[in-house]
């Protein structure tokens, strides 16, 4: 087939693909219920297979109620991100205990073993639609199965908050980086998250970047949201933007190339767990972030090992 390339050239423009639309989850999930799991999928309006939450990646909410579950995917990368409770995870032959807000990674594997003794939340994504797309298989464990705890991120982030330089960064944040990667300074070779501080009173102005952003919300009061738009204001601030107000547990999809902003007006410190396809685009050299404000976003890296 030959086309004219005013005609194939901006596909999504043509309706030949689908964009990547905002789209909202609640954290209402984590509440009650059985064990279970519920990809968040918006496979139908990016037109491709499903389950996903954007071309390359796709999130879960898994609750597990004292007992097990079982997740698998055709991946070569998985962050499980501990919204609540603690446990155990069995995979790629080996056993990892985690707690209440850590991180853990896993390689080219399928299947994971969950167990808990109590009520338990886990935010999971991973990049089986990228390779879906693709058409291939994960044959080659880039990383080891690794455990970023907690404690660990959270004392960096408060040295971030605490030191007079970093402190008045747009955004106060720690980058979690696996040592596999140098290049890149992400989790995984495919996979960027970020433990993020939203101080009360702050606001964190806006950016862009052609990666799509999942973002969690790991905690908040009333009164912390997000403003999401395609344009700016002549003051550098989102125009006919769309509000997201934030919510304990709940997960939003901001699109590649959008403005975004995030506000704090609830007296509360809040966090934020933003999970993109940033690494992919960072190797590729097509993350391109911008900021409407002067300055560079002054954002920490923590490295792990297992």
């Amino acid at each position: 087939m030959y086309f004219d390339y005013s005609s194939a050239a901006n596909p999504i423009r043509q309706g030949l693909i689908g964009s990547v639309p905002y789209h909202s989850f609640s954290g209402a999930f984590f509440d009650e219920g059985p064990t279970r799991i519920q990809p968040l999928d918006i496979s139908t309006a990016l037109k491709c297979e499903g389950p996903a939450t954007s071309p390359a990646l796709c999130a879960n909410f898994v609750r597990i109620v004292k007992g097990s579950v079982m997740t698998t995917a055709e991946a070569t990368s998985q962050l499980f991100f501990v919204y609540k409770g603690s446990g155990r995870t069995d995979a790629c032959g080996e056993s990892i205990h985690w707690s209440k807000g850590d991180y853990m990674v896993l390689p080219a594997h399928g299947q994971a073993m969950h167990y808990t003794e109590e009520e338990a939340g886990l935010y999971w994504v991973h990049d089986a639609p990228l390779l879906r797309y693709l058409g291939v298989a994960p044959s080659t464990a880039r990383f080891k199965p690794t455990l970023f705890e907690y404690s660990k991120a959270e004392a960096k982030l408060e040295s971030i908050a605490n030191d007079p330089v970093t402190a008045k960064a747009n955004r106060v944040s720690v980058l979690l980086a696996n040592r596999n990667f140098p290049q890149t300074r992400t989790i995984t070779h495919t996979l960027w998250a970020m433990f993020g501080l939203l101080p009360a009173g702050k606001i964190q102005y806006p950016h862009r970047h052609e990666s799509v952003a999942l973002d969690f919300v790991v905690d908040c009061k009333p009164g912390c949201y997000t403003m999401i738009g395609t344009e700016l204001d002549e003051s550098g601030m989102i125009k006919n933007g769309i509000r997201e107000d934030w919510a304990p547990g709940a997960s939003f999809v901001t699109p590649p190339g959008y403005w975004h902003s995030h506000h704090n007006e609830s007296g509360a410190d809040a966090h934020v767990l933003p999970i993109q396809d940033a690494g992919l685009h960072t190797y590729l050299r097509t993350l391109e972030i911008t900021f409407s404000h002067p300055g560079h976003d002054h954002t920490t890296h923590i490295s792990q090992t297992p």
